[in-house]
């Protein structure tokens, strides 16, 4: 098994040791460290922006564990902080092949070889890696952008920004469609990201609250992909949308469950909570410039 570096990857996936992953002496079970990896594959394809079950349907397969190959070279223990990175270093026609590391700070603790192939999900037998997925494979290895976005007006963009509202609030947070959908849709610069299979992932939309005040709403980011950076990315965009109108503030009414989010990008609150559509909200503002 050749030897890796933290260079050798550009996504990690962070985890803390719990206490019954570790025996009498407090180091990890070697067992655990293929749960390791396992558990970063699923932030490995949010990183790809792909929510998996959806996206194997759209690709027509499944993809199966065909080998794991694993050389430990020192111990995690009780409470330590880890960080697994995973890399795809090669496709064949139906394999997919990954390298991995866990690592404790710069430290490698484990490095795993993973081997993957795309297969029937009815008779397991093996298929050619469809070309979207061994593109955006090899694009996310070479550090180049899986994600797409667009703005536009609704008439463009109304379709798709729609159907992530619907499920994040109408199916999601049970607000009521009457609630959902106004007029304001209409005059509204929309934001919508795409990935590789050209489906929806996140919206959210610009108005014009007051001269010089921009207003963001409708943020929206399917639930598989909160906390992959897409919902970041949506609000820059429409930052930037409102700076270049000669915006000098944006404000929005943020829900109480993400206001460390907006925190994170520069929003800071003003005034008191308040209910909207039955879930509590505050409002929260950044200068712009």
């Amino acid at each position: 098994m050749s030897p890796v570096q933290r260079a050798d990857f550009r996504f990690f996936h962070r985890l803390r040791v719990r206490w019954v992953e570790v025996d009498m002496q407090k180091i990890v079970f070697n067992g655990h460290y293929a749960m390791y990896f396992d558990t970063a594959m699923g932030d490995y394809w949010r990183a790809l922006g792909l929510p998996y079950e959806e996206s194997m349907q759209i690709l027509g397969g499944e993809l199966y564990v065909k080998r794991l190959a694993m050389e430990y070279l020192a111990s995690a223990r009780y409470d330590d902080v880890l960080d697994v990175g995973l890399q795809c270093q090669r496709i064949g026609n139906s394999s997919i092949h990954l390298i991995g590391g866990i690592f404790r700070d710069q430290q490698l603790l484990v490095s795993g070889e993973l081997l993957y192939v795309f297969a029937d999900p009815d008779s397991q037998t093996s298929r050619p890696v469809p070309p979207v997925l061994r593109e955006l494979l090899l694009d996310h290895a070479r550090g180049a952008d899986v994600l797409r976005l667009e703005t536009g007006d609704w008439q463009a963009l109304g379709t798709d920004a729609s159907k992530v509202r619907t499920e994040v609030f109408v199916q999601e947070q049970a607000i009521a469609p009457d609630m959902e959908w106004d007029e304001a849709d209409t005059t509204a610069l929309h934001a919508v990201v795409y990935n590789a299979l050209g489906s929806a992932v996140a919206t959210g939309r610009l108005l014009r609250h007051a001269p010089g005040v921009a207003r963001v709403g409708r943020m929206a980011v399917r639930r598989v992909l909160r906390g992959s950076g897409v919902g970041a990315q949506v609000l820059q965009a429409l930052m930037a949308a409102a700076q270049a109108r000669g915006d000098h503030e944006v404000l929005l009414h943020a829900q109480c469950s993400a206001q460390g989010f907006y925190e994170r990008l520069g929003f800071l609150p003003r005034g008191d909570r308040f209910e909207e559509a039955g879930i509590t909200h505050i409002e929260m503002a950044r200068a712009l410039g």
